[in-house]
């Protein structure tokens, strides 16, 4: 039996192999072609634009998939919402789509905008968030390139963006977050209803959480001697409980520690200094908790 997995193609394709990576599964993809390879006999892939991700989960032709919740709203789909991954192109935080205007523009809050155009890629989000706040925009489908629309082309637009750099680099300006995007592993019902599928897709849906619960950590261990243990248990009183164990010398112990891997710079020469010997600081794939 194989599962069938919607990879999203475009601008979330390697962050997602990346995460799927760390998650355990190696893909690998030909730039022209839309069926990946991945190493488990178990899963078919099919790279599909993360817009169209959720229709094609809805309507079966796809078991399980990852696309936004931006789109997933947009299209009106009716899937299960596995679990949320919280990644995006270039880092871990999450995108949100915004209204924006240029610099100079009169225009400072959703209501200002009565009457005028809107450019956007999501078209029913928006016209939802003009609608609940009493507002008739005109909202416009944009095929692309929607920062270089205003003002000539529209008043305002509501775009996705992570930095914020593409908007600044275009004069505009975020006058509203209309949504904050997560990405999500979504299944098709009747897939969810099939015990082997759905097994599969909790499967993948742990091993994916654990790899974005390991980013940014690092496991630290490292040798103590007896009589420096609650020092050194002091310096990490921060951070979870350590994993303390024996040595074949009665007057050791070796702990073990995950951390955030931007504090180990700090952390490690105060170990030192406080007795700890042989510290050892390695990267993880996977936590799971």
């Amino acid at each position: 039996m194989e599962l069938k997995l919607g990879l999203p193609k475009g601008s979330l394709q390697e962050s997602t192999f990346r995460l799927f990576k760390k998650a355990g599964f190696n893909i690998s993809a030909n730039e022209r072609s839309y069926y990946p390879g991945i190493d488990d006999p178990e899963l078919d892939g099919m790279l599909i634009r993360a817009q169209e991700m959720s229709r094609y989960v809805e309507e079966g032709v796809l078991d399980v998939g990852i696309t936004g919740n931006d789109w997933i709203l947009d299209n009106h789909s009716d899937v299960v919402a596995v679990a949320d991954l919280v990644y995006s192109k270039q880092t871990l935080t999450p995108c949100r789509w915004v209204l924006a205007v240029p610099n100079d523009s009169p225009f400072n809050k959703a209501e200002d905008l009565d009457g005028k155009r809107i450019a956007t890629e999501l078209i029913h989000v928006t016209e939802d968030y003009f609608a609940a706040k009493g507002v008739q925009a005109e909202i416009e489908f944009s095929w692309g390139a929607t920062e270089v629309k205003p003002p000539v082309l529209a008043d305002a637009i509501v775009e996705i963006t992570e930095t914020g750099s593409s908007l600044r680099a275009n004069k505009l300006r975020i006058i509203d977050t209309v949504l904050q995007v997560k990405n999500q592993l979504i299944a098709n019902r009747s897939a969810w209803e099939d015990p082997w599928k759905r097994q599969k897709i909790e499967n993948i849906a742990m091993l994916l959480k654990g790899a974005l619960m390991a980013e940014g950590k690092v496991g630290l261990k490292m040798n103590v001697e007896q009589k420096n243990v609650p020092l050194v248990m002091e310096i990490l009183d921060s951070l979870k409980n350590p994993t303390v164990s024996q040595l074949s010398d009665p007057d050791w112990v070796a702990l073990e520690v995950i951390t955030d891997e931007r504090v180990v710079r700090d952390l490690i020469p105060r170990l030192k200094r406080a007795g700890a010997q042989g510290i050892v600081e390695y990267p993880l794939n996977k936590v799971i908790y």
